[in-house]
């Protein structure tokens, strides 16, 4: 599941609707639906979006928040680190052939560093 379908699902079901009433709004089939949430396809179009937003009702920080997890929601990402040093060449491939040994809290430490690491260097 990708970020932005855990929560689409949680804000579907506080509402108490269903993915096929989604999809029937939405125009699109409910296996899409589905396939969104699970991350069985990719991210969604920043239309799409929108329109799932004004479909849900939502306004302001939960819009933009759907919208960000929009953004980081690609199930299949890609990492050129073709041009970059030796050592991020070898981390993208260590993270490649690791990621799915790496548990909730694992990942939440790696996020919090690189994002450490890079507000360090901005600011």
């Amino acid at each position: 599941m990708t970020p932005f379908g855990q929560r689409m699902r949680e804000l579907r079901a506080e509402r108490g609707l269903t993915q096929q009433q989604q999809a029937e709004q939405l125009g699109v089939s409910k296996a899409y639906i589905s396939a969104l949430e699970t991350g069985n396809r990719g991210r969604p179009s920043a239309p799409f979006v929108d329109q799932i937003c004004a479909w849900l009702g939502l306004i302001w920080d939960d819009a933009e928040e759907l919208k960000t997890l929009a953004a980081i929601s690609h199930p299949k990402p890609v990492v050129d680190a073709s041009g970059t040093h030796p050592e991020a060449v070898a981390f993208a491939n260590l993270l490649a052939q690791n990621i799915e040994n790496l548990d909730r809290d694992a990942c939440e430490r790696l996020m919090a560093t690189l994002r450490d690491e890079l507000a360090n260097r901005q600011g």
